[in-house]
């Protein structure tokens, strides 16, 4: 059932009732007003009866026949059309509309009351006579309420009149009304009705109507279709990252694997290999694994980075972290010279376990492929707030004593399976690093070393509001283990 009819049919069943309940208010207060208006009327009537009463029991208290026919006459003269009862010592007088004279009547009353006998009832006012030692008696006056109930009946029928009339007049009128208020909600639904997200990439597109109601729903459905591409997004892009997981998988582990099935081939063909050939072998098969293992490792780390939300973000104490990281580097290089230096207290608003990658990547990186010319690893991790284009950062640095890179290599080598060939590495340490500034909104760079000597691998992120978090606005596009050809965003450059 259309909304404007459900309105047509509320508005003609509560209209009718309106007018029955303020009609039969009305009748009361008319029935009200009414009694009001006769019993004044009576009592006024009483006073004028009342004075010629009193001479009517004079004249019949000194037994004059003559006189009292005459008071009888000017009495029944003095009330007109109200009925009288007058009784005193000696007579009793009656005239006009009255009950029986077996209905009990009300003693001596200040105000009217009501006497009902046969289907009829009266006002009845009950005033005293008195005027000497025999003269003294009770004067009853009569106004029947017919006149009253009379109006009264005619106008409850007119209110039943009005009441019927309403219900279709009302019905109607409310129903041209909710359908012409009800068009801009019928227009928003055939908007709505029309989106095909298979066919066309268009989205509601809402004109304002001055009515709160329909604005607040076109608002609404507007943010639930955003929330809803949003959503489709990311999970075409998990799908995508679930496929490159797969392809950057299936290339880059064959090659192992097959290295590993040559080895292993080579050890059950030739089982009287000598100590040396059969010790080298192992070896090659526990690289082999290792190597495994830390690309599979790698694979994970950049698809979790593909999938995180903006919510999984906190305020992080990139010093502590800093120094954990470096805790965890020099248990693995026992040999290597690790040291961080760090300003009080630098913030930033991230993801914990991708900003700790990132730190271990860098530092691993750095110590691997930054050894000097006498195979020492001297590394420095550094970490300051800054002031950049007018806004505080942190500025990350870890530097090296090695060779360097080369400024045709600063760009490609975060790009994916880039590394060098006796690098021991998976070719994705970098990319990690890369995926990880670019959700943070951090400006990744490679420069020159202090004095032209080494390398130092610089991001700066912008540093955590003081007041309150907020949440960063993601890249729109996270596929990181797609072909760098095929990847839309610049996520080396310094701004990305």
């Amino acid at each position: 059932m259309r909304l404007s009819t459900r309105i047509a049919l509320v508005v003609g069943m509560v209209v009718p009732l309106l007018v029955v309940v303020s009609g039969w208010l009305l009748v009361q207060l008319v029935g009200k007003d009414l009694r009001t208006q006769a019993d004044e009327r009576l009592t006024a009537r009483a006073q004028s009866v009342a004075v010629v009463a009193r001479g009517l029991l004079r004249a019949s208290s000194h037994d004059r026949p003559r006189a009292e026919q005459a008071r009888q006459r000017k009495l029944f003269t003095t009330a007109l059309d109200v009925g009288i009862r007058l009784t005193g010592p000696d007579t009793t007088v009656m005239d006009g509309p009255q009950p029986a004279a077996s209905v009990p009547l009300p003693a001596q009353t200040r105000h009217p009351s009501t006497v009902r006998s046969q289907g009829k009832s009266w006002r009845v006012l009950a005033v005293p006579v008195t005027g000497g030692p025999r003269v003294h008696g009770t004067l009853w006056l009569f106004s029947p309420d017919t006149a009253r109930e009379a109006q009264l009946v005619a106008v409850r029928r007119r209110v039943v009149t009005v009441a019927l009339l309403a219900a279709p007049l009302a019905g109607a009128a409310a129903w041209l009304l909710a359908a012409r208020a009800a068009r801009p909600l019928r227009r928003l639904q055939q908007a709505a009705g029309r989106l095909d997200p298979h066919t066309s990439a268009a989205r509601l597109d809402h004109a304002p109507t001055r009515i709160t109601e329909v604005d607040d729903l076109a608002r609404t459905l507007q943010t639930f279709l955003t929330r809803y591409d949003e959503q489709a997004a990311r999970t075409a892009e998990a799908l995508a990252s679930a496929r490159s997981f797969s392809a950057a998988a299936s290339h880059e582990l064959r090659t192992p694997l097959m290295s590993m099935q040559t080895n292993l081939d080579i050890l059950e063909a030739f089982q009287d290999l000598d100590a040396a050939d059969r010790a080298e072998t192992v070896e090659d098969l526990r690289q082999e694994h290792a190597r495994l293992l830390g690309l599979l490792v790698m694979l994970r780390a950049l698809a979790q980075g593909d999938l995180v939300e903006a919510d999984s973000f906190t305020v992080i104490d990139m010093a502590e972290l800093a120094d954990e990281a470096a805790a965890d580097v020099r248990r693995r290089y026992p040999g290597a010279e690790v040291a961080v230096h760090s300003s009080p207290a630098p913030t930033i608003h991230g993801w914990q376990p991708g900003l700790r990658s990132m730190l271990t990547n860098l530092l691993t990186n750095a110590l691997v492929h930054g050894r000097s010319a006498d195979g020492g690893a001297q590394v420095t991790l550094s970490l300051r707030a800054a002031g950049h284009e007018g806004s505080p950062c942190v500025v990350l640095g870890v530097e090296d004593r090695g060779p360097g890179v080369p400024h045709q290599r600063r760009e490609a080598v975060f790009q994916r399976f880039q590394r060098r060939p006796d690098s021991p590495g998976s070719g994705l340490g970098l990319t990690l690093v890369a995926q990880q500034a670019a959700l943070h909104r951090a400006k990744l760079r490679v420069l020159d070393g202090p004095g032209g000597r080494g390398a130092r691998f610089e991001a700066v992120f912008p540093a955590a509001p003081a007041h309150r978090p907020v949440h960063p606005a993601l890249p729109a596009h996270r596929d990181w283990l797609a072909d760098p050809a095929k990847r839309p965003q610049g996520f080396h450059k310094e701004h990305p």
